[in-house]
């Protein structure tokens, strides 16, 4: 009977080789989902925010006034 000798498994720094493959496959990951929230939800809501307050709604509330739409106010 001839036995080879089967190589010893690696267990000196096994944990971290697996830790930075992980570590860096987490800080692609996050990077990616804040980008797509930046992009996807915030700068649209910037936009939409922007763009709300670039009417000025002073002037339609005086013609609502003074058109009776109001009761509260005289």
């Amino acid at each position: 009977m001839s036995s080879s000798a089967l190589p010893k498994p690696q267990m000196c720094d096994l944990l971290a080789k697996c830790l930075r493959f992980h570590i860096v496959g987490a800080i692609i990951v996050s990077l990616e989902v804040a980008a797509s929230y930046e992009f996807g939800v915030a700068e649209p809501r910037k936009k939409a925010y922007a763009d709300f307050y670039k009417n000025d709604s002073t002037k339609d509330f005086e013609e609502m006034r003074k058109a009776g739409v109001f009761q509260s106010t005289k």
